[in-house]
């Protein structure tokens, strides 16, 4: 697997490695954007998620995928996990924007 990590570490920011390791148990899964979601949401963070998948099958061609975000770097953050297996390509994104009280 491959993934890489942006955001804030810390007691209210996004944890991208505690976010990554939710996906990878997920991805296994029939619904990964489900269980990813339900699972982020029981850590009790004040965030907003986003979390997006794409799944394509294995061939000799390559795919790409890319987002961009303007926010705050301290509190929100991303993390992209990419899965793969004999027969298939899938990439999930999370986005996690935190709820300022």
């Amino acid at each position: 697997t491959r993934a890489s990590h942006r955001g804030c570490d810390g007691l209210v920011g996004f944890n991208a490695k505690e976010a990554h390791s939710i996906v990878e148990e997920c991805v296994d899964g029939v619904s990964a954007v489900e269980q990813s979601l339900t699972h982020l949401v029981k850590l009790g963070k004040a965030c907003k998620y986003i979390v997006t998948c794409a799944v394509v099958q294995k061939s000799t061609h390559d795919f790409q995928t890319a987002s961009s975000c303007f926010w705050n770097t301290t509190s929100d953050g991303t993390c992209t996990v990419r899965w793969e297996n004999q027969t298939m390509n899938c990439i999930v994104n999370i986005f996690a924007i935190a709820i300022v009280l």
